[in-house]
């Protein structure tokens, strides 16, 4: 609806380019919502934004404007207010018409072309693979995973991708963590497990598992593994890394390769399970394999933006708006983290990604800056780059708090949260809020078959009406105007708003719209629900509701899916 009005006023505006009244047509016209029914519709502030190049009063052009408007459906009438707003009045019949409009177009009801097929890569979650996903990660997964499914309907062509961490330090640590668990199991009794080592029983299972995949092929002896090691406890793990690996020698890898296969491989479960399925799984060891660390810090190099200082190589990252220089390459000669990430973006650049959004957790909000500076400095737009951060999760089992920590194993799983609330009430819990808002996650509320549930309160609406279907299918094609009650005229108002929250959502990366706007939905229609009968009408009335509840039905199963939720038919 807001679409066709769009293109009714770019018609007038054109019409008054043709004789000359405009020097060119408008690149964009702004419409929205208009705040009081007795204001129209919609309204526009057209007029206001082309007066001074028209040389034209504001009033006085909207004035020119109006006499241009073509005839629609769409259109009842056009009024100015103000300093030369305009707004507009739709038909009652062309939200009768947008009933068999919904229900025709069925699961593409919302779905437009505002992206305009451009290429947007999505990353999130990529979680080190050091263990299993934790509640915190299911939040960046959710919300990740909404937003590439409302680009989508929006007409962007989005890809998904999980960045794998599988190189570095935390995942030697993680390598070095099963081999002591797994000597463990096998009789060590002189085994000093570090307190900064990954605790948590997974990786017991993982020992476990390379036990009884390898048997005893990993033995070493343990006394000579803890002799005169450093007391610090970061110099104490590298320095049993070390020895891990000089223990081991080509053995080394396969323990590597074991760990990290098994979580990736645990990941891929857990969050197939929770509905997120990654169109790609990125190795962070092939940047390095495949040359593109190096390719990277050669182009920035010959871009000038990389020089060396105390043995080190730092690129200027400052020159780009980052805080400080960034070391790539150590004095020792080894490439850092922040080197992987270059590569990984410059590697996203060169795959004609017109759009790329890293989402990320709270904790890297350091990121955004140096890898935007690192974008620019190879060349590529800035604005091409958009960071989205995901605030952290505090969990609540009753008025108790729980803690969280990865390494230690203290940790609430995805799988333990989904198991308890269903993937259902999590994801719609975790999308509800701006991404960049923190979130308290009450256990007791999301398993509430209440009202004060609001996915409960969603999933309710549709199942209640498919619960009337099943006494009486709706007809095609009713006589809508016999649709005169207040509440049934707002529910077909809030029906002709789905599309351009869609829209906006894509825009600004919002689910959170999406959901918020769900609930008012369901608000409208519970409260027309318990207002006026349906199946107890007249047959011609008892069919026009039919109808308007099925586009209700329709519209809230396809903002159920873009969030990834379901919608029940029986609850």
């Amino acid at each position: 609806m807001k679409h066709h009005l769009t293109e009714l006023l770019a018609q007038a505006a054109e019409a008054l380019r043709r004789r000359g009244a405009l020097a060119e047509a408008p690149k964009q016209i702004h419409i929205e919502r208009a705040r009081k029914r007795e204001h129209g519709d919609f309204a526009s502030n057209l007029a206001l934004t082309l007066a001074k190049a028209a040389g034209c009063a504001p009033r006085k052009l909207a004035e020119e404007l109006l006499a241009e408007l073509p005839q629609s459906k769409w259109l009842e009438r056009a009024e100015i207010a103000g300093p030369g707003f305009i707004n507009l009045f739709v038909p009652r019949a062309a939200y009768c018409e947008l009933i068999d409009d919904i229900r025709r177009a069925g699961e593409k009801y919302g779905r437009g072309n505002s992206g305009g097929g451009q290429k947007v890569l999505v990353e999130f979650v990529s979680a080190n693979p050091t263990g299993p996903l934790h509640v915190g990660h299911g939040r960046g997964a959710a919300y990740g995973d909404a937003v590439a499914r409302i680009l989508r309907a929006a007409g962007y062509d989005a890809a998904t991708e999980y960045y794998i961490n599988d190189a570095g330090r935390q995942m030697d640590i993680l390598a070095l963590s099963v081999w002591l668990r797994y000597l463990e199991q096998g009789g060590a009794s002189d085994l000093q497990f570090p307190e900064n080592a990954y605790q948590g029983e997974y990786v017991r299972d993982l020992a476990g598992a390379l036990r009884d995949a390898h048997t005893d092929a990993f033995e070493k002896n343990a006394g000579e593994l803890f002799a005169d090691l450093p007391e610090e406890n970061e110099a104490r793990v590298d320095e049993l890394i070390s020895r891990c690996k000089t223990s081991l020698g080509e053995s080394y890898r396969a323990l590597f390769d074991h760990a990290c296969e098994a979580m990736v491989e645990d990941i891929r479960d857990d969050l197939g399970e929770f509905g997120v399925h990654f169109d790609n799984w990125f190795s962070e060891r092939s940047l390095l394999d495949g040359g593109d660390i190096e390719k990277s810090l050669e182009e920035l190099r010959a871009r000038g933006h990389i020089y060396e200082k105390d043995g080190a190589q730092w690129f200027a990252a400052s020159a780009f708006g980052d805080e400080k220089d960034r070391v790539v390459r150590r004095a020792g000669g080894g490439h850092t983290y922040f080197a992987s990430d270059i590569a990984y973006h410059f590697n996203k650049n060169r795959r004609g990604f017109e759009r790329i959004l890293d989402i990320f957790g709270a904790d890297h909000h350091g990121y955004a800056k140096r890898i935007g500076a690192s974008c620019e400095a190879l060349g590529y737009p800035a604005e091409r780059l958009q960071v989205r951060l995901v605030q952290f999760v505090a969990l609540y089992r009753g008025r108790v708090k729980v803690q969280m920590s990865t390494r230690g194993g203290n940790f609430v799983a995805l799988r333990e949260l989904r198991g308890e609330v269903g993937n259902d009430a999590a994801r719609f819990f975790y999308v509800s809020r701006t991404n960049d808002q923190h979130i308290d996650f009450d256990l007791d509320l999301a398993k509430t078959q209440s009202s004060d549930n609001p996915v409960y309160y969603v999933q309710y609406a549709h199942a209640r009406i498919c619960s009337v279907f099943r006494q009486e299918k709706p007809a095609d094609s009713p006589d809508y105007q016999l649709l005169t009650e207040p509440k049934e005229f707002a529910l077909m108002q809030n029906l002709s708003r789905y599309p351009e929250i869609v829209e906006q959502a894509a825009a600004t990366f919002a689910p959170h719209l999406v959901a918020h706007y769900l609930r008012e939905l369901a608000a409208n229609f519970h409260a027309y629900y318990n207002a006026h009968p349906f199946l107890s009408s007249a047959p011609q009335l008892r069919d026009a509701r039919l109808g308007l509840i099925d586009a209700a039905r329709q519209t809230l199963a396809n903002g159920l899916g873009l969030l990834g939720v379901g919608a029940p038919e029986r609850m």
